[in-house]
This record gives structure tokens, sequence and C-alpha cells, in this order.
């Protein structure tokens, strides 16, 4: 199972829009796909149609009271598995202060479904603290989303240092892969400076030990998209929402990227031999597809986008 956590310590740069996006996508090419909710705000969970003052299980209870990973997750669509959040995960830092061992939890929880699972996305908070480091410990590869403005740069760095010091104290494994250009405008010359001093700044590291001595900038970035703010208050992804506007066609260039890069196409399951030792698959509790009549907001979507001019990728 690769785990890769997306991670910015600035908020309103596409965490989540970004994870839930990319996993649909990565869900929708055969893989099975584990998505995170480590916020406390809980905007992936809603974000996939699952109301969070409705549930019991999720992430506070895997990290608080030892719960097992495969009892707090829901199928919330084909192949897309959720560990949901609600705002009792505000209280887990203050409950794991003097836990031995609180920043691994989570890296211990997954170990019994490393078999399981083809990926797994951890939502992180805009922040670091102990959540953050949790969710670093357990994964392999961080992707950073990033707004292409100087300002989201400042903390680029700090972002980087904290990487480095997590894999040096508690998870070598843990590197820096890709770095993700959001809210990208195409019309302004901005956007393409800060995207060239940022590949300065990575091509002086590839010599070096440092955690993102690998990373790169994904070479589809995610152009500014009025649908994909849109789609949150239905419930929906963005291929479930307007599958034909910028968006859609963007995060599904981005997960191909991710996945053609390390990954084989998934197999069929082969069923094994009469008589042979099968391992039992887990059980997972599921949910109901949502009822977007429910759901806030949901009158219906504005003008159709037209669908997306490869020549403006």
């Amino acid at each position: 199972m690769r785990t890769i956590a997306v991670l910015n310590q600035k908020g309103g740069v596409g965490k989540t829009t970004t994870v839930v996006n990319i996993a649909a996508a990565v869900a929708a090419m055969g893989f099975k796909v584990a998505v995170l909710d480590f916020d406390p705000q809980a905007h992936l969970t809603i974000h996939l149609g699952v109301e969070p003052e409705n549930i019991s299980s999720g992430s506070y209870r895997l990290l608080t009271q030892s719960t097992k990973f495969e009892d707090e997750i829901l199928l919330v669509r084909p192949n897309l598995w959720l560990l949901p959040a609600n705002i009792n995960l505000v209280g887990a830092e203050s409950e794991l202060v003097s836990v031995v061992g609180r920043e691994t939890i989570l890296r211990q929880a997954l170990q019994s479904v490393e078999d399981e699972f083809d990926y797994a996305f951890i939502d992180c908070p805009p922040s670091l603290g102990l959540l953050t480091l949790n969710a670093l410990a357990a994964a392999q590869e961080v992707l950073i989303p990033l707004q292409p403005h100087f300002l989201a740069l400042q903390g680029f760095g700090k972002l980087l240092q904290t990487v480095e010091l997590v894999n040096k104290r508690i998870n070598p494994n843990l590197k820096v892969k890709w770095i993700l250009l959001c809210m990208f405008d195409t019309r302004a010359s901005l956007p393409n400076e800060v995207r060239a001093d940022i590949e300065q700044f990575l091509n002086s590291a590839r010599t070096t030990n440092c955690a993102w001595a690998e990373a790169q900038i994904l070479p589809c970035f995610i152009r500014r998209n009025i649908k994909l703010a849109e789609a949150p208050s239905y419930g929906k992804t963005i291929f479930e929402y307007e599958p034909s506007c910028h968006g859609a066609e963007d995060y599904k260039k981005i997960a191909e990227s991710i996945c053609t890069q390390l990954q084989p196409a998934p197999q069929p399951e082969i069923p094994a031999a009469s008589g042979e030792n099968q391992k039992p698959p887990i059980e997972i509790k599921s949910i109901p597809q949502p009822d977007l009549q429910t759901l806030p907001c949901q009158s219906e979507p504005a003008q159709t986008e037209p669908a997306c001019d490869p020549s403006q990728s």
C-alpha cells in the first residue's frame, strides 16, 4: 500500500479537493483506495457526502481508543473507503499528550490493512501538530498542494524542514515526492515565475540527502475552476458533479501521473484452488450513496462549463 500525505500548513490551498478528486480518479482505475480525514473541520468527510455529526466512528476513535482501522472506515464509493472525522478530533492532541508512542498510532493501525488497499491518501490539517505528525509517521510520500504566488512560498521552507525532521527522527522512509500547483491562472505571468523559482530550488537539492531531493512539480497544474468550489456542497467528487470541466480533466491527469510512476495496473483477483488456505477479507462498513436532495445548497448547478480545451493545459 502506498500511503500519501497531502500536506500544507496553510489553509485554503486545495488539500481536501486534491485528496477527494485524486482518490476518486485512482479508484475509478480499479485500485482500492482509502482516504483518511485528519482535519477536525471534517471537510473531506463532508465532500464525500457524509454528515460528520451522524457518525460515531472515525479518526478520533482510532487515535484515542486504539480501535482497528477496518472498524472505523466506511465504503462511500466503489473501491473508495473513508476514515471520517468530526469535531471530536479537536481534543485528540490534548488527550494523547501523555501517551507513549502517540506519534505512531496511525502507522501501527495501518499495518493490519497493508495488503487490503493499494493507496491511502491522508488529508492533513492546516497545522504542524500531532495529527499531522501521525500522518507523516505513517506515510511514505508527501504531496504538497501550493498556490503559485509568493506569499504561499513563505511557509514552504518551514514545511520542508518539518518533513526533514520526521524523516530523521521517526520515519526514514518519508520523502516529499510532488508539488501540485493549484488555482493556476494561465493568463497571468506570476504563476509561471513562481513555478520557475520552485523548480530551481528543487533542482539545487538533487545531489543532497534531504527529504525533498527527489521532489518534482507535477506536470499538470490545477486551473482555476468554479466547479471545484461548487462540488463539495453537493457531496460529490468533480467527476460526479461536472465531469467535462477543467477541474475534472486536470485531476484525472494528476491521478494518472501518480499511478503510472511506480504502481502496475491492478490485476483481477484469481480465486485460490479448493482446499488452499485463504486469508478472509476484512469486514468494512458501507453507507448508502448520499441523498443529494437533503444536502445543503442543493439548487441546480449553474450553466454547465464547456468541455476542456486540451490546448489550454
